[in-house]
């Protein structure tokens, strides 16, 4: 806040018609340190907010301590230590165990088991791919062109998985993304560890364009929460099937669901149930588990 006081009173910057002009300067900061800008630095408070300081001033982070009626400042030297971060990719069995508890198996497709190197197929694929099932009767499908007419048994979701979101500029490039990969899905998410305040409306605007969710991810992964709903629309058979010949994984998750789907002998459900399970991804058990995964993988919590 002593930044954005400092802008706003000797009108440096333009804030045209933002609503949270503070909070545009702390993304404009982010922007900074990602881009390898050395002059700032920050630390992470309490509730996930940041603290800025000029890198120049490091030596010098003072602390206030009260001690009786009298307030003494006390000049801390600080150590620049470099925190190990975690991958986008230890987010996944976040968002796995985030589906599962709502109903829905979820599977990785990971890009580099794909057929062929061409660049242009970057944007096809989803991060991770779901399914629901709803009100599912083995009896009443025989194969899975006439399952997937029946609307009311199941959906298939698409998810584009980033750490952090912190710009206008990040967040257009990762919601297209979303936009492009989920084309043939029910419905399709964008899904982040951390948004900055400042895109809500941004964010409001685009779901309300081009349907596309979005999911913030919390390092307790059942106090995610759906921030814009995704629309429905019909599956894209083409897209699919193109998924299918060029990844694998893609083609086996298809495959598993469709067993599913054309059962006919319901003697045979739990099996095929629990092949697809072990299938999917993995999802934690209980909160050890939880607490243990994102210690083990540096993922900050709530309370950090």
């Amino acid at each position: 806040m002593d930044v954005h006081n400092h802008i706003v009173k000797n009108s440096y910057y333009d804030f045209g018609t933002a609503k949270t002009p503070a909070s545009t300067i702390s993304a404009l900061l982010g922007d900074f340190i990602r881009n390898g800008d050395t002059r700032v630095k920050r630390i992470k408070q309490e509730g996930g907010t940041y603290a800025y300081y000029l890198t120049k001033n490091e030596q010098n982070i003072g602390i206030e301590v009260l001690s009786g009626e009298t307030e003494t400042k006390i000049t801390k030297v600080v150590k620049a230590t470099k925190v190990k971060s975690f991958e986008e990719r230890d987010l996944h069995k976040l968002l796995s165990s985030y589906l599962k508890n709502s109903g829905t198996y979820s599977k990785t497709i990971f890009h580099e088991q794909s057929n062929g190197k061409d660049n242009n197929q970057i944007w096809t694929h989803p991060d991770m791919v779901g399914i629901k099932f709803l009100n599912l009767q083995t009896k009443a499908s025989q194969n899975f062109l006439k399952s997937i007419n029946r609307v009311d048994t199941f959906k298939m979701s698409s998810y584009e998985l980033k750490k952090e979101i912190n710009s206008d500029s990040e967040l257009k490039k990762a919601f297209f993304q979303a936009v492009s990969n989920s084309s043939w899905s029910n419905y399709g998410y964008l899904v982040a560890f951390e948004f900055s305040d400042s895109l809500n409306e941004e964010m409001a605007r685009l779901n309300q364009s081009f349907g596309i969710g979005i999911i913030e991810l919390n390092a307790n992964p059942y106090q995610s929460k759906i921030l814009f709903p995704a629309a429905y629309r019909d599956l894209d058979f083409k897209t699919i099937d193109k998924l299918c010949k060029m990844n694998s994984e893609f083609n086996k998750f298809i495959e598993q669901t469709e067993k599913l789907l054309t059962l006919t002998d319901e003697r045979y459900y739990k099996s095929i149930e629990k092949e697809l399970d072990e299938f999917c991804d993995d999802y934690f058990a209980n909160d050890t588990e939880v607490e243990k995964y994102n210690s083990d993988k540096n993922i900050p919590t709530d309370q950090e």
